[in-house]
């Protein structure tokens, strides 16, 4: 037996119990073996994708007319780009972990990747969830956006073989497409991550060591070979307060641009490009030695540079490229604060991190405004997450801060395409537009109850249902708000403490109803943007994420 095979099959025991009732309800799986095997998706998707629960549960195709693909999911657009992750997931009972992932599922994974692409190859065949998702990416690719495709194939074994690797050379795919295997060895090392990591670095020429403020500052000259050893020894664990999840080299720039300096005769050049911040407990080394410093580190973490790193460790694996770079460096920041400072801990990342797009929610999670309704929402009954949590939210009056953000921004500040599509702006350049020093506790609360009425119906549409409901989840919580505020006779800025349990109870006894409406107020102003002619999933799709529906919205007298 496999030990960390064995240590994931332990995992998913307790995945299967967690996702057991929503995968009844929305999939129709409870056969136990089919509830394992689903569990193994649910957790690859979130472990890789670094998803809450609620997003990573979304992203699941399981099921009838699944065209091979296990789960789905999409980013945002990016740089007239966005990438879709695909997962294919085979999971074995044995867990001896050396059976390779099998040849017909690298085959439904390079089909399903011809096909759901191209926006004029009909689907026959095929269930409404995945279907949802590649219209979807479809509208994306009509807008002009290029699709870059991850296809993650997932096992508790080892890689693919030969053969299946000649599959993918002949499918032609070249760079849009890049092929990753998962399993439990990988998914072990990102389970670790939190472990401390305690190493030297080898630094070269001349360094700086400052003392300032209770705390050290060294400033040096490290080589790229040097970074791509220290990431072969640790991995992501040295993300652990920065970014997680490595963002890859197809389909962004910035990570793209340092590989081609990489391969070419700038190389050199690589130290004015590119630098690195890192923190530690605790770093030391032979102040006698005039330069070419070995500075040994405790508790060492990258809080800036980690995409420039771990892109380093991918370009220089080319044992060729790895001899060619022994002259290029990076300039290196290495802190040494004090371990009870978190604080300027998260100023120096939110500070330093400019290059990538990170998870914000995580640096604003001390933010005055947070603090403030989390102890606000608390004494209405629920509790505010605003930090993120290994445990999950499973209780209705748990609101985790990126749920509040996407729902008081559809809801009370009346940008529905906002809340769904640009979801990594809520904690950065949105925040300010949703977290106002007006926003109280009730508010929030009632945007997320209305919001999730909308959401829970996207997820499980009742038969009778248009296909819009599937699409348009945050408009129809923005129009269910204007509905409660019509009824209470209130502005949004009156929604207070004092009556928010009027609006609880209403919504209880009225969600139902003020969603129904709420639909067919969508349904006409589709009709008038549209007039009476069909409209595709892709012609759907697309409408609600530009917002041509807001307008014609505002124009609908709320009954």
């Amino acid at each position: 037996m496999n030990i960390n095979a064995s240590i994931i099959d332990q995992r998913l025991n307790s995945l299967t119990d967690t996702i057991k009732q929503q995968a009844d309800q929305e999939l129709n799986i409870n056969d136990p073996g089919k509830l394992k095997s689903l569990a193994f998706v649910y957790f690859c998707v979130q472990t890789i994708l670094d998803l809450d629960d609620s997003n990573a549960f979304d992203c699941l195709m399981e099921g009838g007319g699944d065209f091979g693909v296990d789960a789905m999911h999409i980013s945002e657009e990016h740089d007239g780009e966005f990438t879709v992750s695909l997962f294919q997931a085979k999971y074995k009972n044995d867990l001896q972990g050396n059976a390779n992932f099998p040849e017909n599922g690298i085959n439904a994974l390079i089909n399903a990747i011809r096909f759901l692409f191209d926006p004029s190859a009909k689907l026959e065949h095929i269930n409404q969830r995945l279907l949802t998702k590649v219209e979807e990416a479809r509208s994306l690719i009509r807008d002009g956006y290029i699709p870059q495709v991850r296809a993650l194939a997932c096992n508790n074994g080892i890689k693919w073989n030969q053969s299946s690797q000649e599959a993918i050379d002949r499918a032609g795919f070249g760079d849009q497409v890049t092929w990753e295997h998962v399993n439990h060895e990988r998914l072990i090392k990102i389970l670790q991550a939190s472990r401390p990591v305690k190493d030297t670095l080898q630094l070269s020429g001349k360094a700086v060591v400052e003392d300032m403020n209770f705390s050290r500052v060294l400033v040096g000259r490290i080589s790229v070979t040097e970074i791509a050893a220290l990431i072969e020894r640790h991995g992501e664990r040295l993300l652990e307060r920065n970014i997680r999840r490595y963002l890859g080299l197809q389909g962004n720039r910035v990570n793209e641009g340092i590989r081609d300096t990489l391969n070419s005769d700038e190389r050199n050049n690589f130290y004015f490009y590119n630098g690195i911040t890192l923190i530690c407990d605790k770093f030391s080394y032979n102040a006698l030695q005039n330069s070419d410093h070995q500075v040994q580190v405790e508790n060492l973490q990258i809080i800036n540079g980690g995409q420039t790193c771990m892109t380093i460790f991918k370009t220089l694996q080319d044992s060729d490229l790895l001899q060619q770079n022994n002259q290029a460096y990076l300039l290196l920041r290495l802190y040494q604060l004090p371990s009870d400072n978190d604080d300027l801990v998260q100023k120096i990342t939110y500070a330093t991190n400019s290059q990538n797009p990170v998870d914000l929610k995580d640096l604003r999670a001390n933010d005055h405004l947070q603090q403030r309704l989390e102890m606000d929402i608390k004494q209405l009954g629920f509790n505010y997450r605003r930090k993120r949590s290994d445990t999950s939210a499973r209780s209705t009056t748990e609101i985790t801060s990126g749920v509040a953000a996407g729902a008081v921004l559809a809801v009370w500040r009346h940008k529905p395409h906002q809340a769904k599509f640009f979801t990594r702006e809520h904690f950065g350049k949105l925040y300010d537009t949703i977290f106002t020093e007006q926003l109280n506790g009730a508010q929030v609360v009632i945007a997320v109850q209305l919001y999730r009425i909308a959401e829970n119906r996207r997820k499980r549409p009742n038969p009778n249902d248009p296909a819009c409901v599937r699409y348009s989840s945050c408009f129809i919580a923005m129009q269910m708000g204007k509905r409660l505020l019509k009824k209470m006779n209130l502005q949004i800025q009156q929604i207070n403490h004092r009556n928010f349990h009027d609006a609880n109870l209403l919504i209880e006894q009225k969600g139902e109803d003020y969603f129904n409406d709420s639909v067919r107020d969508i349904q006409q102003a589709l009709q008038k943007l549209y007039g009476i002619q069909d409209i595709s999933l892709q012609q759907l799709s697309a409408t609600f994420r530009r917002g041509d529906l807001i307008e014609k919205l505002q124009q609908i007298e709320i009954s």
